[in-house]
Parts: structure tokens; C-alpha cells; sequence
């Protein structure tokens, strides 16, 4: 924790009182993974290039795709090492809320690395089986919810988006309801992942939402001025969130199309894990359905794809997720890419409104 370090030299230096303050912390995280990001960037892929990091490409996927064979994988290491480099420089590690999104981010992230190491290894798009993926993510989900409810430090109530002072309280069963977001978000980020720069960009922006939603419920005064629940601590996340958008726009710059590297797992469930948990932790559960719903749209298209064939035996789809629904209807990649960036910046602005919308 730099930050407090340098915030310790404050009576001597007081310039150094700025580090108190989240908003000058955020903006220095956010600075601190894009450098780092832009910075390490080529070196890092030319790593993963020389130890034949390979993606696997899917043999029933878009003929297309076949030109993306030998492009490296496994990028999500470069976003996850900036974001934790720029959280431990910048953010309060003793919060609690700030050891519970780390845990479980990290947590996804080592789950998405060993599925990654398993498909470059065997140079097939099989990784760890999804029902192993499965457990393993509720584990580590409903361990730290467990944990951050027993000791108090998050309320088992869910709140109704646009409507004034409605909620519910789930009890304890409200851990189960939490993973059930965590997990299903990551896994939804994970199936968007199939383009260049396709789950990056929403993957941003829905941080950067939900972080400004952090500082608001953190901020007793607009908290109250909003009429939305407030959080001790959860100001703190926001550091996090900003690490988290700098860090993918470091990642773009590598990953836009024609992509030079790709996230892998452990980047997509990393950041699904992220992006679900801070939903969770700032009492937007109900609002992620609006706020991720290019996830939302993707895993849809998915279950719908299954179980219409397993039923009737025919296809709603061409082919899913989504995005090679489009593909294969003729839209080119990049125009595909760049409609549902502008679908998820809408999705944001709709989801912002309801601070006010109460």
C-alpha cells in the first residue's frame, strides 16, 4: 500500500495529503496499469509467442476464424498483473470488501489459467470439464460471501432497480443468490470472448459503471442524496475499477482486431469474476441483467441454442453465442465488434439513470 506510505509524509510534505482522497488515488491507479499495460505489453506477447502459447481455434466455428491459428493466448495474465500491481500500490488492503473482490477475481483467474494451460497443452479447445469450472467457482464465490456476511460487512438485501425504497431480504440464502451472479456473469464474460476486442470493451465499461457506483454507495452524503444503500468502505473499489478499465485499455491495444494476443480464460473469467462480485458488493445484483447485457444476450443465445436443438432438433441461430450468429449472416468481425461495444455503452448510460430514477 503505497499510497498510505507516502500519505504517512503528509505532515512534513503536504502535498502528499492528496493520497487520502479516493478520487486522486483512482485516477493514479487507472494512470499506473495503462502505463504499465502499454508498456510491458509487447514484450509480454512476445513471450507468450516464444513459449507456443497458442490459441486453439474451434473446428465448428466461422471459417474465418481459421486465420487466427497461432495467435497467442493467455493475455489475461498482462490485465490481471496490472490491475493487482496498481490495487496494491493504490488501494486500502485492509478493507474488507477490497480482500473479497481480490479473492474471488483471483480466485476465476487461477481457474481460467489452468483450463487455458490444459487447451495450449493439448492443442484443442478442451480445457478443465465445465462441471469442475462449476464447483470450483461456487466454492471460492460462496466462500468469501459467506465470510463478508457473517462478519457484517455486506447486507443480504436486494434492491429493485428504478423503484424507490424496494428490496427484499434474503437471508442467508442471499449467499447463494450472489454466487449464482458471480458465476453466471463470469461464465456469460466468457462466452462473449470469441471476437477481437469483442469482451474487453463491455468488460470496461461495466467496471467503470459499477465503479462509479462503489464511490457513490461508499460516499454517505450521495448516498443518502441518491436514495441508494450505503456501504462503508466500498468507495475502495473503485481504485480497483479504475485499475481494472486502464488495465483493458492497455489490453486493447494489443487485443483490437486483427488481435495480436488473446485474453484466454483466465482473463474472462478473471474480469466476469470482477465485474460479477462488484455488482454483488454495491447492491447492483438485479441492475447487472441491464448493465451486462451483452453478457446477458450471448449466454441467452447459448441456452437457447441448446435447448432448442435437444428438443426439436433444430437451431434458433445459425451458430452460438451470438456474435457467429452475426458473422455468419454476412456482418464482417469488426463491424459485428464495434455494434455491440456501442449496445453496451447504451446498456451503461441506461443503467446510470437509475441514480436518479428512484
Amino acid at each position: 500500500m503505497l499510497y498510505k506510505i507516502l500519505y504517512s509524509l503528509a505532515e512534513d510534505f503536504s502535498a502528499l495529503n492528496v493520497f487520502r482522497y479516493i478520487t486522486f488515488r483512482t485516477f493514479i491507479s487507472f494512470l499506473s496499469a495503462f502505463g504499465i499495460a502499454l508498456i510491458w505489453g509487447p514484450t509480454f506477447i512476445q513471450r507468450l509467442i516464444r513459449r507456443q502459447m497458442n490459441q486453439a481455434i474451434r473446428e465448428d466455428g466461422p471459417q474465418s476464424h481459421l486465420k487466427k491459428v497461432g495467435t497467442p493466448t493467455m493475455g489475461g495474465i498482462l490485465i490481471l498483473s496490472c490491475v493487482l500491481i496498481a490495487t496494491v500500490f493504490w488501494a486500502d488492503l485492509m478493507n474488507p470488501l477490497v480482500q473479497g473482490i481480490l479473492i474471488i477475481t483471483v480466485g476465476f483467474a487461477g481457474i481460467g489459467y489452468a483450463d487455458d494451460q490444459l487447451k495450449v497443452s493439448k492443442k484443442n479447445t478442451k480445457g478443465v470439464s465445465g462441471k469442475v469450472r462449476l464447483i470450483l467457482e461456487f466454492i471460492i464465490s460462496i466462500s468469501v460471501l459467506a465470510w463478508l456476511v457473517h462478519a457484517g460487512h455486506l447486507m443480504t438485501e436486494v434492491h429493485v432497480p428504478f423503484f424507490k425504497n424496494v428490496s427484499f431480504d434474503l437471508g442467508f440464502g442471499y449467499i447463494l443468490f450472489g454466487a449464482l451472479v458471480i458465476v453466471g456473469c463470469a461464465n456469460a464474460v466468457n462466452l462473449t470472448d470469441g471476437l477481437d476486442g469483442l469482451a474487453i470493451v463491455p468488460s470496461i465499461i461495466a467496471s467503470g459503471t459499477l465503479g462509479l457506483f462503489a464511490y457513490v454507495a461508499g460516499h454517505a452524503s450521495i448516498a443518502q442524496y441518491l436514495q441508494i444503500p450505503y456501504i462503508a468502505g466500498a468507495g475502495e473499489m473503485t481504485v480497483i475499477a479504475a485499475a481494472v478499465m486502464a488495465a483493458g485499455l492497455g489490453f486493447l491495444w494489443f487485443n483490437t482486431y486483427p488481435a495480436q494476443v488473446f485474453m484466454g480464460d483466465i482473463g474472462s473469467l478473471g474480469l466476469g469474476g470482477f465485474i460479477g462480485t462488484l455488482a454483488v458488493l454495491t447492491k447492483n445484483e438485479i441492475l447487472l441483467v441491464l448493465l451486462g447485457g451483452v453478457f446477458v444476450a450471448e449466454a441467452l443465445s447459448v441456452i437457447t441454442q441448446v435447448a432448442s436443438f435437444k428438443l426439436t432438433g433444430k437451431r434458433v441461430f445459425k451458430m452460438a453465442p451470438l456474435h457467429h450468429h452475426f458473422e455468419l449472416k454476412g456482418l464482417a468481425e469488426p463491424k459485428v465488434i464495434v455494434r455491440f461495444w456501442i449496445v453496451a455503452i447504451i446498456l451503461a448510460v441506461l443503467s446510470l439513470s437509475t441514480l436518479k430514477l428512484r
